[in-house]
């Protein structure tokens, strides 16, 4: 199923990189909410729905989550290990967008679960650019359905892929 609308979670420490990524996507005309949380452990909170974020109508279920690496508190890499961890959150399209060009970093955002990795462009016109084909990829990616809290609807697949693979608790 295709998304009708996208939650953008980002998660970012820097101020400056928050405010660049949020106009930068209001640029290329994205109107979906942009939640911005400033470490790992406000992420993994966020997708708990604890504390301050227990009230989904406020603080909705992202669709999507473009993660900065280096960040006080918790990294990106914390972020990717509790959503692989977790299989309800383990889908969800985790982009890591960092200034790292570190191929360590590169291969460990991969091996713990990350749809992609970018390095952040530094002038406003390659971030635009790299933000708008994201975002359409996003778009236009079919996704599992879910409920309001993030869980997983259950499927009945049919068709030979779909008995192929045993119902997921």
């Amino acid at each position: 199923m295709k998304r009708q609308s996208c939650i953008i979670l980002l998660v970012e420490d820097d101020q400056n990189d928050q405010v660049l990524i949020n106009a930068a996507f209001r640029a290329i005309g994205v109107k979906d909410p942009i939640l911005v949380v400033e470490n790992g452990l406000e992420a993994i909170a966020y997708m708990k729905g604890e504390g301050k974020y227990s009230d989904r109508q406020k603080f909705p279920y992202p669709t999507v989550i473009m993660t900065d690496l280096k960040m006080p508190r918790a990294d990106g890499f914390a972020v990717l290990e509790y959503l692989k961890s977790t299989p309800d959150f383990a889908i969800i399209p985790t982009t890591v967008f960092s200034a790292s060009e570190d191929l360590d970093d590169i291969k460990r955002s991969y091996s713990l679960g990350a749809s992609s990795y970018h390095v952040k462009p530094q002038a406003p016109e390659g971030l635009r650019t790299q933000l708008k084909i994201l975002y359409d990829y996003w778009k236009t990616a079919e996704v599992p359905q879910i409920d309001i809290t993030g869980r997983q609807l259950e499927t009945h697949a049919g068709g030979k892929l779909g008995e192929r693979f045993p119902p997921m608790d």
